[in-house]
């Protein structure tokens, strides 16, 4: 598997690169952000994961993130120094995986990188074109449509539409639904908050949020949608 690494510190990102490449992970190291926008537009279908560094000489990983997940739904995951929830709310939201703070141990990182990709190969197959009702979801473009016009999602509640159009007339508990979107948000996901998260969804796709019909509540299992 192939990765991009974006860290401006030259002995940070050649000590990365070396344990990396001993775990069997190939590399593209860039030191900017303008090499890597160039390698994100030219090689992106051959990489499997990006590392970026959030403070870049010219530009931030937020941009990159956001340039990666525009064209394709790779993993990101961003390595920073700052330790500030704002900033890893923002950048979650955006799309990215997980968030590792510096100093970090490299074997912390590496268990998060395989952890991160497994949760990829695990999610089944989407079709590129999924209808619920009144709802279209384009997985190619990563977009949700509701009577033909676009509804903006973020990246969270984009993942947890999909999640219920892959499991459609299922139920699916609390703790499965946690479970499936916990490597966008991380340890930021709890229970209260999947509840902020599905009335959010309720208030942007049900015609009728207080008596929803897309997403249906389970009383005492859990959530569904469709039959």
């Amino acid at each position: 598997m192939k990765i991009l690494l974006v860290e401006d510190d030259k002995t940070i990102a050649s000590g990365l690169e070396y344990s990396l490449q001993q775990d069997q992970f190939s590399t593209i190291l860039c030191h900017d952000a303008a090499s890597a926008k160039k390698v994100i537009a030219e090689e992106l279908n051959n990489i499997s994961l990006c590392l970026f560094d959030l403070s870049l000489p010219d530009g931030s990983g937020y941009e990159l993130c956001k340039l990666v997940k525009e064209r394709s739904d790779v993993p990101v995951i961003f390595l920073t120094a700052i330790d500030d929830e704002v900033n890893v709310v923002m950048g979650l939201d955006m799309g990215a995986d997980d968030y590792i703070t510096k100093p970090f141990r490299v074997r912390e990182l590496i268990s998060r990188i395989k952890t991160v990709l497994r949760r990829y190969q695990k999610q089944p197959q989407s079709k590129i074109i999924i209808e619920i009702q009144n709802v279209r979801i384009n997985t190619l473009e990563g977009k949700v449509y509701k009577n033909g016009g676009e509804i903006l999602l973020t990246a969270l509640e984009y993942r947890l539409i999909l999640i219920f159009a892959n499991h459609i007339g299922q139920v699916l508990s609390r703790n499965q639904l946690l479970e499936g979107i916990w490597d966008v948000a991380g340890d930021f996901v709890n229970d209260n908050t999947l509840t902020v998260y599905i009335k959010r969804l309720r208030e942007k796709l049900e015609d009728h949020p207080q008596n929803p019909q897309l997403i249906k509540t389970v009383r005492g299992l859990g959530y569904k949608v469709g039959d």
